[in-house]
């Protein structure tokens, strides 16, 4: 269903926006904590530059309040609704779910932000 050639794809594996072929971070567990946020310089497949400029995933922060927002509503409605807890709880599943999930929202963040600039190019890829 998710494939290679697909923004989604990018997105939620944290690939290449270019050439989907390598992964964008130094480590693929988000939570190694001190590796959260580190990325190559570049892919090694088909030599894109993923820092289009300095500070260039600063914007990736704006994203981010909208990817954490979706997180609460997901956690309020599943323990509020579904799990019929009080307000307290379901405030406190907020709370832990916004942690808990804190190193995948943020590379979620910065996926989607990278997406938003740049395209998969079937070109790029090469057989090897």
């Amino acid at each position: 269903m998710i494939r290679k050639g697909m923004k989604l794809y990018s997105i939620l594996f944290g690939v290449c926006p270019k050439c989907h072929q390598e992964s964008m971070y130094v480590n693929k567990n988000p939570y190694v904590l001190s590796e959260v946020i580190k990325m190559k310089e570049t892919c090694s497949h088909c030599k894109t530059k993923y820092e289009i400029e300095p500070s260039f995933f600063y914007g990736s922060m704006y994203v981010s309040y909208g990817v954490g927002i979706a997180f609460a509503v997901a956690a309020f409605i599943i323990s509020y609704n579904i799990l019929e807890s009080n307000l307290t709880i379901a405030f406190i599943a907020i709370v832990a779910t916004l942690i808990g999930f804190a190193p995948i929202i943020m590379r979620l963040s910065r996926n989607i932000w990278i997406n938003i600039f740049m395209s998969y190019d079937k070109n790029l890829v090469k057989e090897k």
